[in-house]
């Protein structure tokens, strides 16, 4: 089955999810050990799942359910969106942002063409609890919400 995915406007056609949404490949677990995978690869320490931020991941991802809009929550987090429909998980978004890491120049800690922050924001060493929530829509797309503490991306310095 096909779905897309939006991440910050960009539209990836194409993108092979599950045919079904399964709560087991969203438990907060599936987030943690997603991140954590990538993060192992470049040196980070793990992070964890927090209850706080979880909390806060939801009641944002609860507040997109009656019109869907893709925007972030400019809330005290650092935070990963992504929008789709069809079988998109959450696992699959964290794996969809991190696909960015081919934009992400380590040498400059510049971002080469395309957008790399939500790589960077995935395995930003500083960022040390998460919380990952989603929310149907009314129009029946999945919002996902990633929320990292302390937020990442902060310019000048790098992530790793």
């Amino acid at each position: 089955m096909l779905s897309k995915l939006l991440l910050l406007g960009t539209v990836l056609v194409g993108f092979t999810v599950l045919v079904e949404l399964s709560l087991a490949q969203n438990s907060p677990q599936d987030y943690v050990d997603a991140h954590n995978s990538v993060r192992a690869r470049v040196g980070v320490p793990p992070i964890t799942c927090n209850r706080t931020v979880a909390a806060y991941a939801q009641e944002y991802a609860n507040s997109r359910v009656e019109n869907c809009e893709f925007e972030h929550s400019y809330g005290p987090y650092g935070e990963n969106i992504a929008e789709g429909y069809g079988n998109l998980n959450g696992v699959d978004a964290v794996a969809m942002w991190v696909t960015e890491k081919a934009n992400y120049d380590h040498k400059s800690n510049s971002c080469v063409g395309d957008e790399c922050l939500h790589y960077t924001q995935v395995v930003w060493r500083s960022s040390v609890h998460l919380g990952c929530r989603w929310a149907k829509c009314k129009n029946g797309w999945w919002f996902v919400t990633c929320n990292y503490d302390p937020v990442g991306n902060i310019e000048g310095q790098r992530p790793y």
